[in-house]
């Protein structure tokens, strides 16, 4: 939804730079979606399930006390370092495409990430807990933008102005953490034979695609946070 603030902005040239992020943002998760939904009819060649390829990735790594639940929707599939548990919708819990791997993998490479101390992941679990209130109040800032200009809104506009920055922040230090789990998904994968090489090709389209998305998110925070920056003064 971040993406949508420079339209309650009515702000000359943010108009323009909202519709590019919208139209990336679209584009981004067409692109996922297809890439998804092409390599989730794909079985890899070993049969292994979505759910065993993140334990493998785990087990190489030595950790044994992350819990791996299965939870419904679609792309769901997350990694909580809160309570230590990878979570994976039904689809690649049991699923063996390459989709269902791929994404498995890619949630195990956070869990390798917490366990090795990384930092940019450590600075997101850090910035969670604000994020939530910035996230959680956004509506309300959407709505009063409206009615406050630069010279009534001085008190609601630093408000708005540091939540927005907040989740531009996130959201920039989610780009390197999402990167670097794909990077070790894709290492992990093949290092323990359960691709074989030329079986990469589809779970570098669906990572790469998803990869966008982050990138259009970020985009799109940045945006808001321009946009409400040109309202001071």
């Amino acid at each position: 939804m971040h993406a949508f603030l420079a339209f309650y902005i009515p702000q000359g040239p943010f108009w323009a730079a909202a519709i590019l992020v919208m139209v990336f943002s679209f584009y981004a998760q067409m692109r996922v979606s297809r890439a998804y939904s092409k390599n989730a009819e794909i079985p890899s060649r070993g049969g292994i399930t979505g759910r065993e390829a993140a334990a493998a990735v785990m087990s190489r790594a030595g950790i044994a006390d992350v819990t791996i639940e299965e939870t419904g929707g679609r792309l769901t599939d997350h990694y909580d370092p809160a309570s230590k548990k990878l979570v994976l919708s039904s689809e690649n819990y049991r699923g063996t495409s390459l989709a269902a791997v791929g994404v498995a993998a890619h949630e195990a490479g956070h869990a390798l990430q917490h366990r090795e101390g990384f930092q940019m992941l450590e600075f997101r679990m850090a910035l969670a807990p604000t994020t939530r209130i910035a996230a959680g109040i956004a509506p309300f800032l959407y709505v009063g933008l409206f009615y406050f200009s630069r010279s009534t809104g001085g008190l609601f506009l630093d408000i708005a102005i540091a939540a927005f920055a907040i989740l531009t922040v996130f959201q920039l230090v989610t780009l390197p953490v999402e990167y670097d789990a794909s990077r070790r998904a894709k290492v992990q994968l093949v290092a323990l034979g359960i691709l074989d090489q030329d079986e990469m090709r589809g779970v570098d389209e669906v990572l790469d695609a998803a990869a966008l998305t982050y990138l259009a998110a970020f985009m799109g925070a940045l945006v808001n946070l321009l946009a409400v920056l040109s309202r001071r003064n």
